[in-house]
């Protein structure tokens, strides 16, 4: 197999399909459907997607160290909003899902703290619901404890990423179901108050910018630890004007979310589900399913035009 394999995708709405990396799995790359339209390009880690000339995001697959993740997420001019893995907070990777399970730390990288590891993909398909055209896939994972490497919890996640022309944003999707492992009863997810779906910026987002939500209040003040359906943040990076909204889904556990963000010394924003103040409790059998959507604009758009983006989403099926 050669080092780097390339697959076609295509749709109004193109996006990376989980199931392109089953080629590390002896699946075989070709995953093209629909009018050519966007290009993932795969390594024995990585997977980046472009649209054209233009990368939309790259996607670190296999743990790197201790987790796979969004690295690079571009606005729809080509700018990178997200930073991996910076020297003041060495396990900050990019766009990330991590939580304490059991009271296993799977946020931190230190030597007791746990390994999401990758355990296969699918094949990606394409739906189309909503108005937008979707390459779905999935990735496997076995959150496994350190050291003995005890089996914690199983997650299925998907992640797609495109254009949503109509908005004028790059949009990603990220959708995560939690289960038991075997025969355990149930486990408790827990962790501090940052941990959830977290996103670290470029440095030069952390100065200067400005946090705001769904009901317009703005800062850290109006922000942090305060419950809304979605918070954005404008900033400037590569010396550009860019926002980030990140929205919670209405069928998540504890909608909506509970946000953590901060401005100083670095700017971040985690959606979360209030774990630090109470654990939330999977059962076997009736597993935990969240919805998650990144939008990244050029520019500052106003909160209707976010709300508007939102209300899309939002509308989208499950499936």
């Amino acid at each position: 197999m050669r080092a780097r394999e390339l697959v076609c995708l295509g749709g109004r709405l193109v996006g990376l399909v989980m199931g392109v990396w089953a080629v590390g799995i002896g699946l075989k790359p070709n995953a093209g459907f629909g009018q050519a339209g966007l290009e993932v390009l795969l390594d024995p880690s990585t997977a980046t997607v472009r649209a054209g000339e233009r990368t939309l995001m790259l996607y670190q697959y296999l743990p790197n160290p201790a987790k796979p993740y969004v690295a690079q997420l571009y606005s729809p001019s080509g700018v990178n909003v997200l930073r991996d893995s910076p020297a003041d907070h060495k396990h900050h990777h990019g766009l990330m899902f991590a939580v304490a399970v059991d009271g296993v730390d799977f946020w931190g990288e230190t030597a007791d703290c746990g390994l999401q590891r990758h355990r296969g993909g699918q094949q990606p398909q394409h739906v189309e619901r909503g108005g937008f055209a979707l390459a779905w896939g999935q990735q496997e994972l076995d959150w496994v404890a350190p050291g003995e490497e005890k089996l914690m919890l199983r997650e299925v996640r998907q992640v797609a990423v495109g254009q949503a022309t109509q908005a004028g944003a790059t949009l990603l999707i990220w959708q995560a179901r939690l289960q038991t492992p075997g025969q355990k009863p149930s486990v408790k997810l827990s962790g501090r108050p940052y941990f959830g779906l977290g996103m670290r910026f470029v440095p030069s987002m952390d100065t200067g910018g400005q946090l705001f939500n769904a009901e317009g209040k703005t800062g850290v003040e109006g922000t942090n630890a305060v419950r809304s359906p979605w918070c954005a943040y404008s900033a400037s990076a590569e010396g550009k004007p860019v926002t980030v909204a990140v929205f919670d889904h209405p069928n998540n556990p504890r909608h909506p979310a509970t946000w953590f963000t901060m401005d100083k010394p670095f700017a971040y924003i985690s959606a979360t589900l209030d774990l630090g103040k109470e654990p939330l409790q999977v059962e076997a059998g009736k597993p935990v399913d969240l919805r998650y959507a990144v939008a990244v604009w050029d520019g500052r758009p106003d909160k209707a035009r976010i709300d508007a983006l939102y209300r899309q989403i939002v509308s989208l099926p499950a499936d």
